[in-house]
């Protein structure tokens, strides 16, 4: 069946042709009729695979999942389900899966477990937190956590407890870009690639690094709506495979390409000027500010040539508002990210795309309302975070892991000895892991909850095993994506919990009423859930009969007689915020540091079948990627006396590795390329451990001087030819 056949069926051709108002009615349209019961039990429920959460329908036979389908009213993913959210199944059956409390009895690394009961676990989570508060003051212990729907609750838990140094997996990965695209119109937006006519897509990769519904509906732009699709990447990757110009600019120089578009459409008058005089702030600063960046300057820089940029400029603003430069997610690049991704959010304003078709959209209603509490005060506390004020402009709630690491190492401005984690894994996810090794050793107690026994997991005093989403009972989310997909999801236990695996929730709810702060938590997840959807009672009902829930709102016009959330209340082009406080008001290019002699630059980037560290154990996705390789130019290769399959060392200023070599002509000469995840050092995690190569071994351990934003483009590797 194509997938027009697919939509036609679920009701939702109209979404495929015209978007908007279309996929409305195509929504009221799937919602009127149930979808037809199998013979087995089918039950609805929300990926947890990747940050997404498509809708997904478990088939359950005598209390087994034996598959995991599309849910087709949920249109945030087209109705589809990709190999990783297929492949959720075997998280749940995976031999490795932690099943039992543990408790560390040799030294952090080491492997040495004791099991113990539950209620014994509980109270020496308490006992420890409460020891690190007395001596240290609550703000002594970290709490991380990463993208799930019971995160809330480690934050919940952390500000009751006194404690302010709280990060994400998203400083690693995403800040920086929602820092500057929040700055520049007032919130983030969402792509409206289905509607676009003309993409640039610098650095993302969107047919590999799935986001819903975005990859979907960039395929049927490109194919079915004659979307123009220009990617600007160091490798060929299936994005640009696709895409109808591949460039393969030089890392780091992607904002002299963006300062030399602007260029073009300030110098030619290619704007709407309407659009320009009533919705933006800084126009005569920037004309200014870009005389400097010429196609030419920038051909130098980036090596696409200067015809080809102005070209692509004319282009861009000829079908305008319906164009963009693609926003992306991959912001974890060099030490001036927030300022590249200015120059993103600043080509866009002068396109005039903002809350139009084909351009960026405003998040929509989705109806939700938080519970909201009130924390004790603690007199004895620090007065702020660890990393406060050593980053102008870091997110609260997000911090900095990177900037918080080097911080705890140097008890700066003062120690913090307990760390609480839950489904995230610095020790996989962050750069330089021998240092992550040094801040777990500084800590007197280190708890960590998770499905698996992750390196975090693995060098922890206390590992709780987690319910996998498909046990557990869910807070509900609102979503955002692109047309018509504001929705809410919830999830429901699809079968009973596996050996003695409890929820995130329940597990800070016991150790807070050890602590005497259970009035924090005197509530079910059923009554949290009403209380969020107080304000949309049916919801409930609606996602219990369809797994979603589409609090109708306009698609486009949403800022129509509203003003933006800058100081300017426009679109700035020119930041006064930033100038304020004594940051660049407007994007100064700076060229990358050249790569030295006998060297290569590293970069990141993902697979259709990777989700970080959490998938590579995985059964199913690991018969798709085996193992990592290094991706390798021949020019290259073949200067160093390497062949494709050989066995290299990748030595950088941090540490060093050893994989096989793929050489290919889909990486330029200067660049090399290996996916994440692999060679941990948990032996219970048995496909991943001693396979392939860690990168966050050799990563440098820079970040953005903005947001503390993990800088992981900036390492530079020597290759060598291994001897047998």
């Amino acid at each position: 069946m194509s997938r027009r056949d697919f939509f036609k069926a679920s009701g939702l051709v109209a979404a495929g042709a015209v978007g908007g108002p279309a996929l409305l009615g195509g929504l009221k349209k799937a919602q009127a009729s149930p979808v037809a019961a199998p013979a087995w039990d089918s039950k609805f429920s929300a990926c947890d695979i990747c940050f997404n959460k498509c809708g997904l329908i478990a088939r359950v036979e005598n209390g087994v999942i034996r598959k995991l389908d599309p849910n087709p009213k949920f249109l945030k993913s087209r109705g589809m389900l990709c190999a990783r959210g297929n492949a959720g199944l075997d998280q749940v059956y995976d031999p490795d899966r932690l099943k039992h409390p543990l408790l560390r009895k040799g030294a952090r690394g080491e492997g040495k477990w004791q099991r113990i009961p539950w209620d014994e676990a509980i109270d020496m989570a308490a006992q420890k937190m409460e020891e690190v508060r007395k001596q240290y003051t609550p703000c002594g212990h970290l709490f991380s956590a990463g993208t799930d729907l019971h995160s809330q609750f480690v934050g919940r838990f952390a500000e009751v407890y006194g404690s302010f140094n709280v990060t994400s997996h998203e400083s690693l990965c995403l800040v920086s870009g929602n820092r500057a695209f929040l700055d520049t119109y007032g919130e983030v937006p969402f792509p409206d690639v289905l509607n676009s006519k003309y993409i640039i897509m610098a650095g993302a990769n969107r047919f590999e690094a799935l986001v819903t519904p975005d990859s979907i509906d960039l395929m049927t732009a490109i194919r079915e709506h004659g979307c123009k699709l220009v990617t600007l990447d160091p490798r060929y990757t299936k994005t640009a495979a696709l895409s109808d110009e591949w460039y393969p600019i030089r890392p780091g120089s992607d904002m002299a390409f963006m300062l030399a578009l602007a260029h073009v459409i300030i110098g030619e008058k290619l704007y709407d000027p309407q659009w320009i005089e009533e919705k933006t702030y800084g126009l005569e600063q920037l004309a200014e500010h870009v005389k400097q960046y010429t196609p030419g300057f920038a051909a130098e820089e980036c090596g696409i040539p200067a015809e080809d940029i102005t070209r692509m400029a004319r282009e861009l603003a000829a079908a305008a508002p319906a164009a963009m430069i693609y926003p992306g997610r991959r912001t974890s690049d060099y030490e001036d990210s927030t300022q590249i991704r200015r120059s993103f959010a600043i080509v866009n304003g002068l396109l005039g795309n903002w809350d139009r078709p084909g351009g960026l959209l405003a998040a929509r209603q989705v109806g939700l309302k938080g519970v909201s509490f009130d924390a004790p005060w603690y007199d004895e506390n620090q007065e702020d975070r660890i990393e406060a004020h050593k980053v102008p402009m870091m997110f609260e709630h997000e911090g900095s892991f990177l900037v918080t690491r080097d911080s705890v190492l140097a008890e700066d401005p003062y120690p913090i000895k307990g760390w609480f984690v839950y489904k995230t894994n610095p020790m996989g996810t962050a750069p330089n892991r021998k240092k992550t090794i040094e801040m777990m050793n500084k800590m007197d107690f280190v708890t960590v909850v998770d499905i698996a026994m992750s390196d975090t997991a693995w060098f922890a005093d206390l590992v709780l095993p987690s319910q996998s989403y498909l046990e557990r009972t869910d807070p509900c989310a609102g979503l955002q994506g692109s047309v018509a997909c504001a929705c809410v999801v919830k999830r429901d236990p699809i079968i009973k919990s596996l050996y003695e695996s409890r929820s995130l929730f329940d597990i800070m709810k016991d150790i807070a009423g050890k602590m005497d702060l259970g009035e924090y938590f005197d509530f079910t997840i059923e009554e949290f859930r009403k209380k969020q959807t107080r304000e949309i009672p049916e919801a409930l009902e609606v996602m219990d009969r369809d797994g979603v829930y589409y609090n109708p709102s306009k698609v486009y016009g949403i800022y129509d007689g509203r003003i933006y959330k800058t100081l300017s209340k426009k679109v700035e082009l020119y930041n006064q915020r930033y100038e304020q406080m004594g940051l660049d008001p407007m994007p100064v290019y700076t060229p990358p540091t050249k790569v030295p002699k006998n060297q290569f630059r590293l970069v990141l980037g993902r697979d259709a079948a990777v989700t970080q560290t959490s998938t590579i154990n995985n059964k199913l996705l690991h018969e798709l990627n085996p193992t990592n390789t290094l991706w390798l130019n021949p020019e290259a290769a073949q200067s160093l006396g390497i062949a494709d399959g050989d066995l290299v060392e990748v030595s950088s200023s941090v540490g060093r590795q050893e994989l096989k070599a793929e050489v290919t002509d889909r990486i330029r000469k200067d660049t090399v390329y290996m996916l994440s995840g692999y060679n941990t050092l948990s032996t219970m995690q048995t496909l991943s451990h001693g396979n392939g190569a860690s990168i966050n071994e050799l990563l440098d351990d820079d970040y953005d001087v903005i947001t503390g934003n993990a800088s992981m483009h900036t390492t530079f590797v020597t290759v060598t030819r291994k001897v047998a």
